[in-house]
């Protein structure tokens, strides 16, 4: 993770969570996890979801009363008080994030296509090119900083034997549901992600059967 991103990130999470008992936090965690389903400390994958979490969190949930996320808020403080640090800050407001599907591996990038959109974008992330093959299918956040396409913490892989089955549901929601959210896929595929890594014995086919949910 490039140093000088994780700097401004610290000041962003300092800044927009000044302690751990914030009522506005334990309020979103809640609702989190209503999308996603309830993780635990015990569960495997606990700490990628509390990034998840974390994350929406900063970069997706308006708070009240303004009805600003956090880093919408923290770029406009910053633009008052130090707009040198305001522009660096303007990344926290731009991330995309969502479900993507590795398209190419490259020697020091590799190129995503969000599922959707088919929007296609190059990871310039040096962390990118491990353990990731073509047709991998993820949710990540994509950082926009100093020129270059990061990952963010957040980081779920699904199982590459339900890529199909998600690929095919992708394009049900985008024929016959076009109103909703693609978020709400992601919090979908999500949980289904979490209960397969209770449930080992299960197929992961099985645990990601869409049309029988």
């Amino acid at each position: 993770m490039n140093s000088h991103y994780q700097q401004q990130l610290e000041e962003l999470i300092a800044w927009a969570i000044p302690d751990s008992s914030n009522a506005d936090l334990l309020e979103a965690k809640a609702l989190y996890m209503k999308f996603v389903g309830d993780f635990h400390e015990e569960d495997r994958c606990f700490e990628n979801y509390m990034t998840c979490f974390l994350e929406y969190f900063l970069f997706d949930r308006p708070r009240q009363p303004d009805n600003k996320t956090p880093a919408l808020a923290f770029y406009e403080h910053l633009l008052r008080v130090d707009p040198r640090k305001a522009e660096e800050a303007r990344c926290f407001t731009e991330t995309v994030h969502g479900l993507f599907e590795v398209s190419k591996c490259r020697t020091h990038s590799i190129v995503l296509k969000e599922l959707f959109s088919e929007a296609s974008f190059e990871v310039t992330d040096r962390r990118s090119i491990w353990g990731l093959n073509k047709k991998d299918i993820l949710e990540a956040r994509l950082i926009p900083f100093h020129g270059d396409l990061l990952f963010s913490q957040s980081f779920l892989m699904h199982p590459s034997e339900v890529s199909d089955a998600i690929r095919k549901e992708v394009r049900r929601w985008k024929k016959r549901e076009p109103q909703r959210h693609p978020r709400e896929l992601t919090w979908d595929c999500a949980r289904r992600l979490l209960r397969l890594g209770r449930y080992k014995q299960i197929n992961p086919q099985r645990v990601y059967e869409f049309e029988a949910s």
